[in-house]
């Protein structure tokens, strides 16, 4: 009886955490897809032929207006470099799709609190930044070069159809394509696909911060992460927040709910940014990375993007802490609560109701055949 209590309290722990993150999820997926029903994929290689800093700060904010998901991100990135982008610009790019979008930023707002959204957005943008110097310093073009003839190779990932898939509208003013059927159908797609891409990292974040929280007392993770050692914890959170991550599978958004656990229990802010980061270098997404680009360029790639990760860990911790803006009470909102007619459900209602509004055009627009090519690896 005392597993059983154990268990359903985990999983009340999931739920409750689920219905927290419900409205700002399906807000963020409707911007992101109004964002990407207006920006072409096509265009992406073209606007990406080199890595100045034009053309990074380029791969950046297209990375932001691109999907969250970082299976789709991957799989996107490899078919612009087939297209002809630059290597470094493509990393760029596929950084910032998974740790600028606004999605993230409204979940992390809820959960985590504004200070955390302010971190990571300015820490990807940080983290960009030392990634292109890493990479140039520590990238060989002959390297590239290794990784670009075996990207040539199609051989297949995640999200492959995904990544092939174009429905944005690239002709007449912006409001207009907006509000026009085509529009309103191309953001219904572009909704209904990114969800799709993650629905499966987002419950498994939230099953596994659910037992985390709920098994696992704070004592323990306070032992792990030196919480007792406030200079030794910043030394050490954002060496270990990235490791933690690539051992918990978990990426995309579906990070955060365990980011919260790691916060109550004691992990620098530092850490915490680090972990959230750190959703690209998951071992799921490591394999995929050897099947793109070879085994010693993913193993290269590794290295650099855990150095970029931690370091823009540490500048965080170091540039928030000035500023005292690192929040002073662990208290991330992953607790249980009974259900009451509070904001959350009033906007989880509302929100869900504009949700069933998207899937409806989706399913009357063909939408059913689109989600069975979007794992076809041929994308067709």
């Amino acid at each position: 009886m005392d597993l059983l209590n154990q268990i359903w309290r985990a999983l009340s722990l999931a739920l409750a955490m689920g219905w927290l993150l419900l409205w700002p999820l399906v807000f963020g997926f409707f911007i992101s897809g109004a964002i990407q029903a207006v920006v072409s994929h096509r265009e992406m290689a073209r606007l990406l032929p080199d890595d100045r800093p034009g053309s990074i700060l380029k791969a950046s904010a297209l990375g932001a207006a691109s999907s969250s998901c970082s299976y789709a991100a991957v799989a996107i990135t490899r078919s612009m470099i087939r297209k002809g982008a630059d290597f470094r610009a493509a990393m760029a790019f596929q950084f910032a799709s998974t740790n600028l979008v606004m999605e993230l930023g409204l979940v992390l707002w809820v959960m985590l609190g504004w200070r955390f959204t302010a971190a990571t957005w300015a820490g990807g943008v940080v983290m960009i930044v030392i990634l292109t110097v890493l990479m140039r310093l520590f990238l060989p073009r002959a390297l590239v070069a290794q990784a670009r003839e075996q990207a040539d190779r199609g051989v297949a990932g995640r999200m492959e159809g995904h990544a092939q898939m174009d429905m944005s509208l690239s002709e007449g003013p912006l409001l207009r394509r907006l509000v026009s059927g085509e529009g309103f159908t191309a953001v219904s797609q572009y909704f209904v696909m990114d969800w799709a891409s993650v629905w499966v990292d987002l419950v498994a974040g939230l099953l596994i911060a659910g037992a985390l929280a709920a098994w696992v007392p704070h004592s323990a993770w306070s032992l792990v992460f030196f919480s007792g050692h406030p200079v030794l914890a910043r030394i050490v959170g954002p060496l270990l927040g990235p490791l933690v991550a690539v051992a918990s599978f978990v990426c995309s958004v579906g990070n955060v709910p365990l980011a919260a656990v790691l916060w109550n229990g004691g992990a620098s802010f530092g850490g915490v940014i680090a972990f959230i980061f750190a959703d690209l270098i998951v071992l799921p997404i490591l394999d995929i990375y050897r099947r793109y680009y070879g085994l010693r360029p993913a193993a290269v790639l590794f290295v650099l993007f855990y150095g970029a990760m931690a370091l823009a860990g540490y500048a965080v911790e170091l540039l928030f802490g000035a500023l005292r803006l690192v929040p002073q009470h662990r208290s991330a909102r992953i607790v249980e609560q009974g259900f009451s007619w509070n904001y959350t459900t009033w906007l989880d209602l509302g929100f869900l109701a504009l949700a069933a509004v998207l899937v409806w055009r989706f399913v009357r627009t063909g939408g059913r055949q689109m989600l069975r090519r979007m794992e076809d690896p041929s994308g067709g």
